[in-house]
């Protein structure tokens, strides 16, 4: 049953879907190099992250995303470099992005400003041999059969700001409007859309216990304004504990998409981990268990900024 309700929803909302092309994360603050290029090198050393999201645990074909990232800096912080892999699938299709980022840092004020460009290239994929339907879908030669896919490349901007306390970013990973449509024939369904972000946080407070609110502003010209709105308790710079809101979900409700948990700990100098829980207010709530996240980072040696260290507490930023 919840297979049928999947596949009906995911119908009625064709437009939006094709509009709305990114993964979303609620630990996004884990997650700054996916959004901006510029973000590459800010951690001041080497640092390797993954997340795998689970939304809308219990609907079969729902979706799931993955991301491994890299980067650090180098030519003493002036220059950053860094990547992403990610992986999205949704009931019968998958996406895989590559890109990789350049980021040049110059020292401003009491912090660092970076300009970055990112080039990526993305894979489509789509099967349709795996669709469940009624009747045999090799009679509705509207229908595709077997696996289609497509490469297309990309080019993106992004501007990141920060300093210990504070940071803000803006960023267009995709400029391209490039066609994505898997038909065969000439005419075009469907396009890349370009996807704008606008990140912000500051810490409040010293000591042991800090605020940080955040927040990951995402605008689409062809859907409504989206955002994810954090408030995070820092517990002797190591533990964080806090909320996020996200915006959107059913226009006639009104609730907004999730409200959901997160949970991070450095465990050690080198390694931090972070658990996420959303629950769903959209229509979706009833059908599915919420969505879930999970983090790791792993980041080694000591800051370029602090090199005699043998531990320097975390940037946040």
């Amino acid at each position: 049953m919840k297979k049928y309700i999947l596949i009906t929803l995911l119908l009625g909302s064709l437009t939006s879907l094709l509009a709305q092309q990114d993964e979303q994360y609620t630990q996004f603050m884990f997650n700054k190099l996916r959004y901006n290029a510029a973000y590459a090198g800010s951690n001041g050393m080497p640092c390797l992250t993954a997340i795998h999201r689970s939304q809308w645990i219990g609907l079969e074909g729902a979706p799931t995303s993955q991301v491994a990232s890299f980067d650090m800096p180098f030519l003493n912080s002036r220059v950053g470099i860094g990547g992403n892999i990610v992986r999205q699938s949704i009931a019968v299709t998958e996406n895989i992005t590559m890109d990789g980022s350049y980021a040049y840092r110059i020292p401003l004020g009491p912090g660092v400003m970076s300009l970055g460009l990112q080039a990526s290239l993305r894979y489509f994929r789509t099967d349709f041999s795996e669709l469940t339907a009624t009747q045999g879908i090799a009679t509705d030669g509207a229908i595709p059969m077997g696996v289609q896919s497509k490469f297309v490349p990309n080019f993106g901007l992004g501007f990141y700001y920060h300093t210990d306390d504070f940071y803000l970013g803006f960023s267009a990973p995709r400029l391209l409007r490039n066609n994505i449509d898997l038909a065969d024939d000439d005419g075009i369904i469907s396009r890349e859309i370009q996807h704008y972000y606008l990140m912000g946080g500051v810490i409040i407070g010293e000591g042991d216990v800090k605020f940080l609110p955040q927040a990951l502003l995402k605008y689409n010209p062809s859907v409504p304004f989206d955002a994810d709105i954090n408030l995070s308790l820092i517990l002797l710079d190591r533990i964080t504990v806090g909320g996020t809101y996200r915006l959107g979900g059913s226009k006639q409700e009104g609730f907004g998409e999730s409200i959901g948990a997160l949970f991070s700990a450095q465990v050690s100098d080198e390694f931090t981990v972070g658990v996420s829980y959303d629950f769903t207010l959209s229509g979706l709530r009833d059908q599915q268990d919420g969505s879930i996240e999970l983090a790791l980072r792993v980041c080694f040696g000591n800051r370029e900024d602090a090199p005699d260290k043998e531990y320097v507490n975390p940037r946040h930023f």
